[in-house]
């Protein structure tokens, strides 16, 4: 199993969203900064999310986008579905047709480890995330750095 750039930058943006979810939208251009992902690339995924059901959209100045729900509302599994990621170890997508339009000998083994991860990713919540020191910390450091970015980019 592969997760692709596309479900990797998906989870987190969400959850640089959830962390910064407060009364005002988050605009994708704080996200694609302090998460280093391109402005458009974020505008494609949010798009996916938005259809989803699992960010809303605000227009106009000061808007952006705001989480539908709460982080515990919100699993892994779900934001990687939304932008069309694929979570299966399998070579043959799941269809059994792996060697000679048949199953291959550890076809059931790759099944049964694209279920365990599915299981595991619906577990985990943004809540969850939001809770580990490390995350909290990490979003400090990002914080930290686009507030020294800005303060002295402005006084030059």
């Amino acid at each position: 199993m592969k997760l692709t750039t596309k479900g990797r930058y998906a989870v987190t943006a969400m959850l640089d969203l959830a962390l910064h979810n407060g009364n005002q939208p988050v605009s994708l251009a704080e996200i694609s900064e302090r998460q280093d992902i391109s402005l458009s690339y974020l505008e494609q995924l949010f798009a996916k999310l938005r259809k989803a059901g699992l960010v809303v959209s605000m227009r106009g100045p000061g808007g952006g986008y705001q989480l539908n729900g709460t982080p515990a509302d919100i699993v892994v599994a779900d934001i990687i579905g939304a932008v069309d990621e694929n979570i299966d170890a399998t070579r043959c997508g799941g269809l059994g047709d792996c060697q000679d339009n048949k199953r291959c000998l550890t076809h059931d083994l790759w099944i049964n480890l694209s279920s365990q991860i599915r299981m595991f990713l619906s577990e985990i919540t943004l809540a969850d995330m939001i809770a580990k020191l490390d995350v909290q910390e990490t979003s400090a450091r990002q914080d930290n750095k686009r507030i020294d970015f800005h303060s002295h980019s402005q006084s030059h």
